[in-house]
């Protein structure tokens, strides 16, 4: 016989064997589900099914089921209803004579939401684990699962996989959060360890189209019920923060001032806090390093509390000063805090350098805190021009959510005003050391109500300074005209001794209760109004010389018109006098008018690098 016979029909009887062994055989149903729930029982769950059986016997041999429901245990809550639930038998066990189950797939699972329902089997398993007992499903797969009752997730994928000759498990998943995809993956997870008592090793990482999050360190199960305790490093990443918080269902203190976000750092968990020893954390433009803590705080409603203390070398306010100056907007602006106050903010900053709207500050320290329905925000220390700044604002709900009340308090110290004005991009026309306090409140729902309800007090006084490019003096004496190309030449200048003003603010309107100029040569008062709601400024002041020679010489003028707009012209003297007695150049030049920035009107952004 040729040998090559043999060959041939043993080769054609694999061929059959394994087109039998490949196929997949209706069996009884009863008998099935019987069978693979003796396999299932050690675990702590038991099995029931109503559609039809198949068994498949090649490469490995699994069982098909149809219309399967899991419970934890013969009379526990269901913790799955499937479509399909496919079970793969461990050859060694059968072997042995033992249904040993060597992976699962549940196929179009509704799952039970409560977890509490999965507590049992979940202690089982670690039971079976820290027995040493080493039979256990080596893989586990979900496709097309939901939780039952709808909820926010779906299209849930899960792959776990723990292979006999490794101690380390790993995890993959992805799902349908919310209309937003999102991947999971977890590695270097040692069970054994984990159900008895150790730290295990891990590697986690998460990713979705706005952002990221990756973590690596040990892991340990808590004494009681609660989260797992992890340590390690951490890195978070999004390009919204409002966006990824609304997402996932939390609120944070002032996120909707946020944008591009980042947080990275070595950190501790324990219950419901989060600590980090060592952070860095990324705000726009803004690198801050220090440490901080986060917790969730239970109440008539869960809270975020969030703790820091951060330093930077360069800090870039411009964008929050911006958002501030929206308050100044001439179109109505809510108010409501809420949005903003959806948990507790206790920070600390500090910055070598800072850049506040258009101005530059040195050896900067603020705070803010966030409280229920309260916002403060304190620049405790802030060097700016060679003088000092100091500020605190302080805004609370009123008795209606929708209403805001504003308290705003500071000084200014020595700091020099011909640099101020430059950094705010104007000429420099007065020049000196100029100091000042101001307080003012208000109560509105809108911005406009803000603006229109203000009440309080400032004051700015200038010691030892001078007027650039305009000698008054010599306006007198031209009984208020200015030589022609004297502006332009900038070649005429007013020194004083000081110069001062006063603005008492009631709905809006600032009085200017006092306000003059004192010099060598010449003294001036003025009087009027500053409308915030109008912008605009109306005065009337006099100018007189104090040389001894002629002490009667004088004349009075009006300054009034938009802030960025102002005009001063010369009045006759007399009772009643209402138009200008000459023309000629006007008393204020552009350079010398008062900037839209200084108004912080709602262009201000545009003042910012």
């Amino acid at each position: 016989m040729s040998p090559r016979r043999p060959i041939l029909a043993f080769a054609l009887a694999s061929l059959i064997l394994a087109g039998l062994g490949l196929r997949d055989w209706p069996v009884d149903g009863g008998r099935a589900m019987i069978f693979a729930d003796r396999a299932l029982t050690d675990f702590g769950v038991a099995l029931t099914a109503e559609g039809p059986a198949k068994l498949r016997l090649l490469p490995l041999p699994r069982l098909a089921l149809g219309g399967v429901r899991i419970a934890a245990g013969p009379a526990g809550p269901a913790l799955a209803e499937a479509d399909r639930l496919v079970v793969e038998f461990d050859p060694r066990g059968l072997l042995a004579g033992r249904a040993t189950i060597g992976g699962l797939r549940v196929e179009g699972a509704r799952l039970s939401p409560d977890a509490g329902a999965w507590s049992q089997p979940l202690a089982r398993l670690a039971q079976r684990v820290r027995s040493g007992a080493t039979e256990r499903p080596r893989w586990i797969a979900l496709t097309g699962a939901r939780f039952a009752g709808g909820g926010d997730a779906g299209d849930i994928e899960v792959e776990l996989d723990w292979p006999f000759w490794s101690a380390s498990a790993e995890a993959r998943a992805s799902l349908t959060w919310r209309g937003v995809p999102a991947r999971i993956a977890l590695t270097h997870l040692r069970p054994t360890d984990i159900a008895q008592g150790r730290r295990s090793p891990f590697t986690a990482q998460m990713t979705w189209p706005g952002g990221s999050l990756a973590a690596d360190g040990t892991a340990a199960m808590p004494e009681g019920a609660g989260l797992p305790a992890l340590a390690g490093q951490a890195r978070f990443e999004t390009r919204s923060l409002p966006e990824t918080l609304a997402w996932i269902g939390r609120d944070a203190p002032l996120s909707l001032l946020a944008g591009a976000f980042s947080l990275a750092g070595s950190f501790e968990t324990a219950d419901r806090s989060v600590s980090w020893p060592s952070l860095r954390v990324g705000l726009g433009d803004n690198v801050l390093e220090g440490a901080g803590a986060v917790t969730l705080v239970s109440g008539t409603a869960t809270r975020l509390s969030v703790q820091a203390t951060l330093a930077a070398e360069t800090l870039n306010l411009a964008p929050l000063m911006g958002d501030l100056a929206r308050l100044l907007d001439p179109e109505p602006t809510p108010l409501a805090l809420a949005p903003l106050t959806g948990g507790d903010l206790d920070l600390r900053l500090s910055a070598a350098e800072g850049q506040i709207g258009p101005v530059q500050v040195q050896d900067l320290a603020a705070s803010v805190l966030v409280r229920d329905a309260a916002i403060e925000i304190a620049l405790n220390r802030a060097r700016l021009q060679d003088g000092t700044l100091k500020a605190r604002l302080t805004l609370e709900s009123g008795a209606d959510p929708a209403d805001t009340e504003m308290r705003v308090q500071g000084s200014l110290d020595r700091v020099d005003l011909g640099s101020l004005l430059g950094e705010f991009g104007t000429a420099r026309w007065m020049v000196g050391p100029l100091q000042g306090q101001f307080s003012l409140e208000s109560n509105a729902r809108d911005s406009a109500g803000l603006l229109a309800h203000l009440g309080g007090r400032a004051s700015l006084a200038v010691e030892g300074g001078a007027i650039a490019g305009l000698d008054l003096a010599d306006v007198v004496h031209r009984n208020g005209a200015i030589a022609a190309g004297a502006l332009a030449r900038r070649n005429g200048r007013t020194a004083f001794d000081r110069a001062a003003v006063t603005l008492r603010f009631s709905d809006g309107i600032g009085e200017i209760a006092e306000c003059g100029l004192r010099g060598p040569s010449v003294g001036a008062t003025l009087y009027g109004q500053v409308s915030l709601p109008e912008r605009r400024l109306r005065a009337r002041g006099d100018l007189t010389l104090r040389v001894p020679a002629d002490p009667s010489r004088g004349l009075l003028f009006e300054v009034s018109g938009p802030w960025d707009a102002l005009n001063a012209q010369t009045l006759p003297r007399g009772e009643g006098a209402e138009l200008p007695s000459r023309s000629g150049e006007t008393m204020l030049s552009d350079p010398l008018k008062l900037p839209a920035a200084l108004g912080l009107t709602g262009n201000a952004r545009a003042y910012a690098p």
